[in-house]
């Protein structure tokens, strides 16, 4: 019998765990090989993450696959949570510990760019939640700020597509996480070049999009000899916002059912295969994130597992009325 081996890396905001899932062509077998801490913390006032310190803990699970294997990897795949990114400069190294959604940075920018751009139009574009810590929000806090550097940035690469890029040397935004910064089209699920415009956002700091399950490229040779792995490893954007992940897992999810994913986060919703963009919708401050396989999770975020005890009675019954209505 011939298994396949693969190594999914999924990180939250308190814990990450590299796991590896063996496919025998019938069922998987998970068993976990790594298990590290994730935080914020507080630098000069402000909220970052350690990036370097993730990478470390990644690698050092890829290290212990290869320390415990011998049969090659079929893929490495890698999720994080949404909106947070890393600033790369022209030479590829990044611009100092990304920040964390939890920083106050972004206090009184949603409201600046109310003055910009009427919320009933970003709505209709994006199809976002009104959450202060989007990726949209913190890009023009990070544009008034006095550090410069959002100006000397090249690339700008969101936490999962940050790890792939260490991983690969590959820059690319993968779908469903590049779905939750409020700069993508809901509809054409490209960029949305005028929205970046009118905001000052720059616009060649967006790398191009990848859909979930694109194979990104092998492990870069000198890391992958570095971790003791012996064979070429291919390294494939999975649904890298973890909800997507999440969601994609739930078996004979249809159009009849709603899901609770809790966290950090509490996440009620249901899946459809369009955006949900209409006023009631942007109203009940519902968002529309990209799912895998060509989905839309039309859902409500609320902070702490305490959410899900209303949820059942109130989100999901929301969420399918709402979805009824596009």
């Amino acid at each position: 019998m011939t298994i396949a081996n693969f190594l999914a890396i999924d990180i939250g905001a308190s814990s990450g765990r590299v796991m590896l899932g063996q496919w025998d062509g019938a069922r998987f077998a998970l068993s976990e090989l790594h298990r590290f801490a994730n935080g914020v913390s507080e630098v000069d006032g402000h909220l970052h993450w350690d990036a370097a310190q993730l990478w470390h803990e990644i690698k050092a699970g890829i290290a212990a696959y290869a320390v415990q294997h011998d049969a090659p990897l079929s893929g490495i795949g890698i999720d994080t949570w949404a909106v947070d990114y890393g600033l790369l400069d022209a030479s590829g190294t990044l611009l100092g510990m990304p920040f964390a959604y939890r920083d106050r940075r972004t206090t009184g920018v949603p409201e600046l760019v109310d003055t910009l751009v009427p919320p009933e139009h970003l709505y209709a574009i994006t199809g976002m939640q009104r959450l202060p810590f989007n990726t949209l929000y913190q890009l023009v806090a990070a544009g008034r700020a006095a550090d410069g550097q959002l100006a000397a940035a090249s690339d700008l690469l969101l936490m999962p597509d940050l790890l792939h890029y260490w991983l690969t040397g590959r820059k690319v935004a993968e779908y469903t996480n590049a779905s939750t910064t409020m700069l993508l089209d809901a509809r054409t699920q490209a960029w949305a070049a005028e929205l970046c415009d009118t905001l000052g956002i720059p616009q060649h700091l967006l790398p191009p999009l990848v859909a979930p399950g694109t194979i990104l490229g092998p492990l870069l040779p000198e890391l992958r000899d570095a971790l003791g792995l012996r064979h070429d490893v291919p390294v494939i954007a999975v649904g890298t916002h973890d909800t997507a992940s999440a969601v994609a897992a739930v078996p004979d999810l249809d159009e009849h059912s709603a899901y609770i994913s809790s966290g950090t986060w509490s996440l009620v919703g249901v899946e459809v295969m369009e955006p949900v963009l209409s006023d009631a919708a942007r109203q009940l401050n519902f968002t529309n994130e990209g799912g895998v396989g060509g989905t839309i999770r039309l859902l409500k975020t609320s902070a702490g597992c305490g959410y899900c005890r209303n949820a059942s009675a109130t989100g999901d019954k929301q969420a399918t009325t709402i979805a009824g209505q596009n």
